[in-house]
């Protein structure tokens, strides 16, 4: 008889036991079974886990004593490799956490191994903080617990039963679409969401499914790791802005080392545009615009305002964008709209610059892999015409792998 999958109730029993048991009859209770993961790093477990790395890692590690910070990432190195396995073997369904500073660390650090569309819950004491380093790319449902966790009581027993209907309630989920397509996974961001929504509408005719990205740093990043992890069959990086927010540290800063890296195994065609690229989107307004950039072009957006690229900044991202491409140039193209690469990047615009345009051009063609075609239109990225011509070439690109 097949085994049923379980929920993985991962945390520190050895403070946080009574909440964690409280967690697993919660979910035992919905029919469910668990699997318990100890991983504090003060003592044994408040009651008897199905894995106690305590006893596994700090206990047997021939140590007379341990940092609390080395026995931390030692814990979490070894629970990463068990939940892992765990879930290579089928054994876990979803995985749910609760605790604080620490707890949600060590939590949510394990929760980033499992996969897209696997449920995972934390329940955390710090969760109305930024969240960024912690969910990072994953699909990690964070629920404030309000008060700390210390014990259960009226109220904490009440967020933390909420939780466990809520992690329950995803692993009974099963929703499948109707219909398989091809999926491109595409960029965008806000100054070309015509654009984006154009090239959607075309590709959609053609059959394929669009899986849209916010290239906001942690959007791009997303969508090369679902890419390495096989989701798509293609990728149209319509906005490849993160790179100028990158350089100038603007909004859409934070992109990963993945971001335009090659992806191994899958050989996925991408098509590559500079959208975006003629600008770093800053945050401050027409009152309190900084003195250094009194001399650039600026397009004042809301409480945002994007920055024309100068000479330097420009010849600076084409090199960058060569030198990540030329990494692998088989399956990549570039297409470049010379109307412009974002709304107001377009003649009359208030960062339109053709000369900062055949700047960024000129070294892309001088670094570029001579295996990596570029493509010019005399047409702005958001004309409906760019969609049908960038639809076409990525199709063609599809077909041509197929």
């Amino acid at each position: 008889m097949e085994q049923q999958a379980s929920i993985a109730v991962i945390g520190t029993f050895d403070s946080k036991g009574q909440e964690h048991l409280f967690l697993k009859q919660c979910i035992e209770r919905r029919h469910i079974p668990t699997l318990t993961i100890h991983v504090g790093t003060k003592g044994p477990s408040a009651f008897p886990a199905d894995f106690d790395l305590y006893s596994k890692v700090i206990q047997a590690g021939g140590r007379g004593s341990w940092d609390r910070d080395e026995a931390i990432q030692a814990v979490l190195s070894k629970a990463q490799i068990l939940v892992r396995e765990l879930y290579r073997r089928n054994r876990i369904c979803g995985i749910i956490s609760a605790g604080g500073g620490t707890g949600t660390h060590i939590g949510t650090g394990i929760m980033r191994v499992l996969p897209m569309g696997v449920p995972k819950v934390m329940v955390s004491t710090v969760a109305s903080r930024n969240m960024e380093d912690i969910v990072g790319t994953k699909d990690i449902t964070m629920m404030h617990s309000v008060v700390d966790l210390l014990g259960v009581n009226t109220i904490s027993g009440g967020v933390l039963f909420r939780a466990a209907g809520a992690v329950c309630g995803m692993v009974l989920s099963r929703w499948r679409p109707k219909r398989q397509k091809k999926r491109i996974a595409m960029t965008m961001f806000g100054f070309i969401t015509e654009g984006a929504e154009n090239i959607k509408k075309v590709l959609e005719k053609m059959g394929y499914e669009v899986i849209a990205f916010h290239a906001n740093g942690t959007g791009g990043t997303a969508m090369e790791q679902l890419a390495a992890e096989g989701y798509f069959d293609g990728i149209l990086d319509l906005a490849t802005h993160e790179l100028a927010d990158e350089l100038m540290q603007g909004y859409c800063k934070g992109m990963g080392p993945e971001r335009l890296a090659p992806i191994p195994g899958y050989g996925l065609p991408r098509l590559v545009v500079p959208g975006g690229l003629d600008c770093a989107v800053l945050e401050f307004t027409r009152d309190n615009v900084p003195e250094k950039f009194n001399d650039r072009k600026v397009f004042f957006y809301d409480f945002r305002s994007a920055v024309r690229l100068s000479h330097e900044e420009t010849e600076f991202l084409a090199g960058q964008l060569a030198e990540k491409l030329n990494l692998d140039p088989t399956g990549t193209k570039v297409l470049i709209p010379k109307g412009g690469w974002s709304e107001a990047d377009k003649e009359g615009g208030p960062l339109h610059d053709p000369e900062m345009r055949d700047v960024f051009i000129r070294r892309l063609k001088q670094d570029l892999s001579q295996g990596i075609e570029i493509r010019e239109a005399e047409l702005h990225i958001n004309d409906p015409a760019f969609a049908k011509l960038a639809s076409a070439v990525m199709d063609e690109m599809l077909q041509n792998k197929a």
